[in-house]
């Protein structure tokens, strides 16, 4: 019992700190009171390795924790009894340790995450497949066949407030997949004050919108063709002023918001039409919250960070029960967070962007940490970081990145024998020239 208190979490430990772990545990009033069990902090510290390592079972996630520390390898406990750990510790532990944890990481000046004075984020959401089980299924729902039966997995939705220039969450939500993006949405708006909040056209609303204004936060969000689409000025720069209702209101209802309307096209596509709070025209111009709105898919990069490459691709989470399920996302945001960090360390301390680091490295290099126990004082995790620096930036230079794309598919289709075509097969990432964006005037009749 008492060797426990040696095991670490490699160079996560920097910000998920022994301190600040007993200081979350008193805080919920999670004490040791029984004999014999496992601590509540070493729990934390396996949770939180059952994210980085999920593809490993509970037996192998417990020998990367503790092979390293004598006498600890040879007395690992069986999955129940962690299980019974996990379940005494609950999700509250985690939830709140994310929040204590979360929060801007960008330097004044880092580009992609300023633009005039405000910090830009994005709003976006994802989904998580548990365990198909009457309990996962009732908690969070799931997606239904054309008879309303169920298909596929239960799904947990996660929706983060990230931080573009960075990936790092700001705030996040987790719901069940039968709510809604918009409502876990509204519930974050005090985390963005003083920010510029790009979200796509699922999103907005009247009531989201007077939320993120009321906080503080100026929004551009994407907006469907049905949408505020009466102009009732026209600006000098050729957008124009609307009316957004609540569903069933007409004309200037006093329960709608009053928004600026911008339209544009690149490279000639289809029209693109975002909604924004900012008027004034000559203070933020058409063109470059135009040219803004992309630094939204940056939240998309950040997800497939986590599902694609921590998680592992299209894997189950491991939890059979609810309130696991919610223990486990926290704890898979948190060590997504705490490698942000160890990028953002890596990028200050090179002058670079940390968009050139690569995070699969990082996360590799963050296991072998783990596994070694090498990183179990400031000072082991100072000489961690400066070696793992060496290796990342080795091959990287000072020069921009340059522009490539790759065509979107579908890749999880509902039925199992649907057909894509051979011209429709995805090609991998080409280098493109940038991207022209034309304004769209629109006159009022």
């Amino acid at each position: 019992m008492g060797l426990s208190d040696r095991v670490r979490l490699g160079l996560l430990t920097r910000w998920v700190t022994p301190a600040l772990v007993d200081e979350v545990l008193g805080g919920c009033r999670k004490r040791d009171r029984r004999p014999g069990a496992l601590p509540a902090g070493f729990t934390v510290y396996f949770t939180l390795a059952l994210a980085l390592f999920h593809q490993d079972s509970y037996d192998d996630v417990a020998e990367n924790l503790t092979g390293a520390i004598a006498g600890m390898g040879e007395h690992i406990p069986n999955r129940a009894s962690f299980t019974r750990a996990r379940e005494r510790l609950g999700p509250e532990v985690l939830e709140m340790l994310f929040r204590r944890l979360a929060g801007p990481l960008a330097p004044p000046g880092l580009a992609g995450s300023f633009w005039r004075g405000m910090r830009l984020a994005a709003v976006d959401g994802f989904l998580l497949d548990v365990p198909d089980n009457e309990a996962n299924r009732h908690a969070f729902g799931g997606p239904k066949d054309s008879r309303g039966k169920p298909g596929g997995f239960p799904q947990v939705r996660v929706v983060t407030l990230t931080e573009t220039g960075t990936h790092a969450a700001i705030d996040a939500r987790v719901g069940g997949f039968n709510g809604g993006e918009r409502d876990l949405a509204v519930a974050m708006a005090a985390s963005a004050d003083g920010m510029l909040v790009i979200m796509d056209r699922g999103f907005p609303g009247v009531e989201l919108w007077k939320a993120y204004t009321t906080a503080g936060a100026h929004l551009l969000l994407r907006a469907r063709s049905c949408v505020a689409r009466r102009p009732v000025q026209r600006l000098p720069d050729g957008t124009y002023l609307a009316r957004m209702n609540l569903g069933g209101q007409k004309g200037a209802h006093p329960g709608g918001v009053l928004v600026r309307v911008i339209e544009y096209r690149v490279d000639g596509g289809e029209v693109i039409r975002l909604l924004t709070d900012l008027f004034d025209t000559d203070t933020y111009p058409a063109d470059e919250l135009a040219a803004l709105y992309h630094e939204r898919w940056e939240a998309e990069s950040s997800y497939r960070q986590l599902k694609t490459f921590q998680r592992g691709r299209q894997e189950v989470l491991r939890s059979a029960d609810p309130a696991l399920v919610r223990q486990e996302v926290w704890a898979h945001l948190i060590v997504h967070y705490c490698l942000t960090g160890i990028i953002m360390r890596l990028a200050d301390g090179h002058g670079i962007d940390p968009d050139r680091i690569s995070f699969v490295k990082v996360l590799k290099h963050a296991r072998r940490s783990v596994i070694r126990q090498c990183a179990d004082t400031p000072a082991k995790i100072g000489k961690c970081l400066a070696l793992l620096s060496a290796k990342v930036c080795r091959k990287l230079d000072n020069g921009t990145r340059r522009l490539r794309e790759a065509d979107r598919f579908l890749k999880r289709p509902n039925s199992l024998y649907s057909y894509r075509p051979k011209d429709q097969q995805r090609a991998p990432a080409r280098r493109v020239p940038a991207k022209a964006i034309t304004l769209q005037p629109t006159m009022i009749q």
